[in-house]
């Protein structure tokens, strides 16, 4: 109870120390959290459903470019602006089927397999682009990162459709027990005739579509396709999923568990700006958080047993 309390605990307690820190309180800087943490959240949504499965994926921030870049090149050569958010959502699609249908398939580990896909992507893009970003934006586009419904930031309200659906995908759908029956026991799953690939790569193409619309709500908020965006966003992203109480281990996870890990990650970040601390800093605290995270839940299964 009290591992599953702490991440709730500790994001109240940063919350209320953060607000003696001149500008925190502020609407323009609450607004500029929500913004700038809405990506990392629409992406640890779908590696929440990839490590319930006891799976990971390594190659998130690649995704994000490519489907960043692709859906603003579209948008670039006319088409509407609807049409290239499919386009972003659907190239993450594609490569996170990708993923889920060449670690079942081949049975090699994610970890290899999206490690591999991490550079065939990010290589593929830069290719694509030539190393360009995308400028030809229609102005409109902006509105999707930027823009704001009831005074509430849009992606906002983005982010809390996504999580409601992967609330309901992992709790009321036999897509969501198959995947939690899987992370704990992948073999039980198999011999009670689960069809474990099916699943897995559904899980996959889910994770790789959320990160496609993160892509595009990225790009919206710099009004460019930068091939060279989402470095290093799948370790916050996995940092995400484990603060929140989720299991490297497979079978544990939940979507609030993960909205406050990211939350937090944010509210870190954001006071570490204001404080004027150095971003080399920021990453090495993400990396110490992880270890503590992972070390606690070790340390509680290890009681457990």
């Amino acid at each position: 109870m009290i591992q599953r309390l702490l991440p709730f605990g500790t994001l109240i307690v940063l919350f209320i120390t953060l607000c003696f820190v001149p500008n925190f309180l502020s609407e323009t800087n609450l607004s500029s959290v929500i913004r700038q943490t809405a990506v990392i959240n629409i992406m640890a949504l779908g590696m929440t459903m990839i490590i319930i499965t006891g799976g990971i994926d390594l190659s998130v921030g690649s995704i994000l470019a490519m489907g960043g870049l692709l859906g603003t090149m579209a948008m670039a050569k006319g088409q509407p602006i609807a049409i290239g958010i499919l386009v972003g959502i659907a190239t993450g699609a594609f490569w996170g089927f990708l993923n889920g249908y060449l670690t079942t398939r081949l049975k090699i580990n994610s970890f290899i397999v999206t490690l591999g896909t991490l550079g065939i992507i990010r290589g593929l893009t830069l290719v694509i682009s030539n190393g360009l970003p995308v400028h030809d934006i229609p102005p409109a586009f902006s509105f999707l990162g930027e823009g704001t419904v009831l005074g509430v930031p849009f992606v906002l309200w983005v982010l809390m459709a996504c999580a409601a659906i992967v609330h309901f995908i992992l709790e009321h759908t036999k897509l969501g027990r198959y995947s939690f029956a899987i992370g704990s026991n992948p073999d039980a799953a198999f011999y009670a005739g689960i069809p474990v690939a099916f699943h897995v790569t559904c899980v996959y193409a889910i994770g790789g579509a959320l990160t496609g619309l993160a892509g595009m709500i990225e790009a919206s908020r710099l009004m460019t396709g930068q091939p060279t965006a989402g470095q290093g966003y799948e370790l916050q992203a996995i940092a995400a999923v484990v603060i929140g109480g989720g299991s490297l281990r497979g079978g544990e996870g939940s979507v609030l568990g993960t909205l406050v890990g990211a939350f937090i990650m944010g509210l870190l970040s954001n006071g570490s700006d204001l404080q004027g601390i150095s971003p080399y800093w920021q990453q090495a605290i993400i990396g110490a958080i992880i270890i503590l995270a992972v070390s606690v839940d070790e340390f509680r299964k290890r009681r457990v047993v």
